[in-house]
């Protein structure tokens, strides 16, 4: 491999392809189903799934088969089929994994900015779903572009491109089960849909959190009163709320109180989390736009990095039964409502965890209010399965070969619920899970951008590991069983060790 000749194709491909397609993605509304239950009338999905189908058959690779797959009543999906180069390799396949779904709009955009207004500014791209994850389809093929435009190998190679992650994945089993056939035994998974602690070298992410939680609602009238005549005879919802919530959470520090929703954190990871404290350092809290004066909920480093990667943690992302301010009279509300989001540890049941969460905030309600839950979501996380020599070293050398820099390895605080299905399914398979979601790039928050450059040698690193995983399969090294730090060893579907 021509190191330098394959950034610059990859480089001019971002610049005349990838990135106007990205504008023409960005501008396109499609939220996921869970923010917009009328997806389907809309056709915004319809629109964007258009766009990067259009996009892929264009592309000149051998073979290329591109299909939109829809089962009926739910979301579509983008499938991609490359052949491998030769039949070196075999069955042996690359899954390559993103969606194209977007979180919605989100308050506080700068003035100049909007979700669904690309702004091209020096090396990043405003706006909404271009770096979670418009991008992962187009780096993925690019990625294999790159090696035909060098005539190097490569093994056959599945793309998937979901609509409905940011509500749960939950069509995407369907779909694989759908498509077992075509997807085959994959020896290794690429996700394009994570973080990365800075820009200056390759991240890759060895556990994500689950997620479980739902609309919590606590109702005490029938219909709003008068707050002079009610107040101190009938209990305020919003005071009964914040009680239920302290059987969650402690009000002071924010810890997690039922113990079941905690797991013993693997040596392995308590290690990587400290040696990436380190070199993040304060970056770890200084990237969010705190207001002056906040302080973390930690002074250590690598207790802030295991609180978003491996203890669970509780967000009030919505509420309801609140009027805004502007029209809020002097009411006693009948009910107060919230959505709760809670990141569950890489290894807790996610199911088992609403259960949980739902029997505390239901028990003996105070003053006999009417409480109810709502659970929308219950993902388990997933951790990485020990990763096998050959792979450390491809990545590690893809990191140097782009960055000048060692490859990092870090848990990331969010969900990918298709890794844990795919981590069930394809036990003996190895994962590369990275992503350009870097300081301040705010994914699903206001001003969200893509760091281009990033983008770009993540393309690079990418088509480095495909060519690795070529000589690996070849030498025999990619069908061994995973080992899985949380559960011994794993038997896979590539024969035993």
């Amino acid at each position: 491999m021509d190191s330098a000749k394959l950034s610059q194709f990859i480089s001019d491909k971002w610049d005349n392809e990838i990135v106007p397609q990205l504008i023409e993605y960005i501008a396109i509304p499609n939220k996921s189903p869970m923010f917009d239950a009328n997806w389907v009338e809309n056709g915004y999905m319809a629109k964007a799934v258009t766009l990067m189908e259009t996009w892929a058959r264009a592309q000149d690779i051998p073979g290329l088969q591109v299909e939109v797959v829809q089962l009926e009543g739910r979301t579509p999906l983008l499938l991609l089929e490359i052949p491998a180069s030769g039949p070196e390799t075999g069955e042996d396949t690359v899954l390559l994994y993103g969606h194209l779904d977007k979180q919605p709009e989100m308050t506080g955009w700068d003035e100049d900015l909007g979700p669904w207004k690309p702004v091209l500014r020096g090396d990043k791209l405003y706006g909404r779903g271009g770096a979670d994850d418009g991008y992962a389809m187009y780096g993925s093929l690019t990625a294999v572009l790159a090696l035909h435009e060098q005539g190097l190998p490569h093994a056959r190679c599945v793309v998937l491109i979901e609509a409905c992650e940011e509500s749960g994945s939950y069509d995407l089993p369907a779909y694989v089960d759908h498509l077992a056939d075509r997807i085959g035994q994959p020896s290794l998974v690429v996700c394009l849909d994570s973080g990365c602690a800075n820009y200056e070298q390759l991240w890759c992410t060895t556990s994500l959190r689950g997620l479980t939680g739902g609309n919590f609602t606590v109702k005490v009238l029938e219909e709003g009163v008068h707050s002079g005549d009610a107040s101190g005879v009938i209990p305020s919802s919003f005071r009964l709320l914040r009680q239920l919530l302290s059987r969650i959470e402690d009000q002071d520090t924010g810890r997690i109180l039922i113990d079941g929703l905690h797991v013993e954190i693997p040596a392995e990871r308590l290690a990587q989390a400290q040696r990436a404290a380190e070199v993040v350092d304060t970056a770890i809290f200084k990237k969010f736009p705190m207001v002056d004066g906040l302080t973390p909920m930690s002074e250590v480093l690598t207790e802030l990095v295991l609180n978003r990667t491996w203890r669970p943690a509780l967000s009030v992302t919505g509420i309801g039964g609140m009027p805004p301010l502007e029209s809020a009279g002097n009411v006693l509300r009948p009910e107060t409502s919230v959505k709760l989001s809670l990141r569950l540890p890489p290894t807790a049941n996610g199911k088992a965890c609403g259960e949980l969460l739902k029997a505390e905030l239901l028990r003996d309600p105070p003053n006999g209010a009417h409480v109810s839950l709502d659970l929308e979501k219950a993902s388990t996380g997933w951790n990485a399965p020990a990763m096998s020599p050959w792979l450390t070293e491809a990545i590690n050398a893809a990191s140097q070969a782009f960055f000048d820099k060692p490859a990092m390895y870090m848990g990331e605080g969010g969900s990918i619920p298709f890794m844990g299905m795919l981590g069930e399914k394809f036990p003996g398979a190895q994962f590369m899970i990275t992503g350009v979601l870097g300081p301040h790039s705010n994914a699903h928050g206001p001003n969200e951008f893509l760091h281009i450059p990033m983008g770009k040698r993540v393309t690079a690193c990418v088509s480095h590991v495909l060519l690795q995983h070529y000589a690996a399969s070849v030498r025999g090294e990619t069908r061994g069983c995973g080992v899985h730090a949380d559960s011994g060893t794993r038997h896979g579907n590539f024969g035993c060790c």
